[in-house]
């Protein structure tokens, strides 16, 4: 993974991780242990649901780039699709709190979201390719003024 890549995956995986801490004291202090353990699961699956999506995309990015943006917007409603599936397939647990799960779950999505958002934007990614590595520059052509 390129060094924009993890950067941009640090800057969204911890901010959640804090997130998902804090939610699992507040889960813990109002549902006991079921409850921290509840937001820390699902702490878990969110970096992991969302890093394996970044992790796709930039991989889209790199070879198949006509098919970015329709790739990320597929992505992310997959990825939303996939955490629903994923509360109501533990509803009715009883390894943990299931509210503590379902809160910290939409809490966890929002804050990924939005520290991948935060870093994207303050990403210095170049668009376009130098086209030389060498540092040369390009000679002038006698039709060039």
């Amino acid at each position: 993974m390129p060094s924009n890549d993890a950067r941009i995956l640090a800057q969204a995986a911890v901010p959640t991780a804090a997130v998902g801490a804090v939610a699992a004291v507040i889960s813990g202090v109002v549902a006991g242990g079921k409850g921290a353990i509840g937001a820390v699961v699902a702490t878990f699956v969110v970096i992991l649901f969302m890093g394996i999506g970044l992790y796709v995309l930039q991989r889209t990015a790199k070879s198949l780039p006509h098919l970015f943006q329709a790739m990320g917007l597929m992505l992310y409603a997959a990825q939303i699709l996939l955490l629903f599936v994923f509360m109501a397939a533990f509803k009715n647990t009883t390894l943990f709190n299931p509210k503590a799960f379902a809160l910290t779950l939409v809490v966890g999505t929002l804050a990924w979201i939005a520290a991948q958002t935060r870093a994207h934007m303050k990403a210095k990614i170049l668009y376009v390719e130098p086209d030389s590595t060498t540092g040369e520059k390009p000679e002038k052509s006698e039709h060039s003024a």
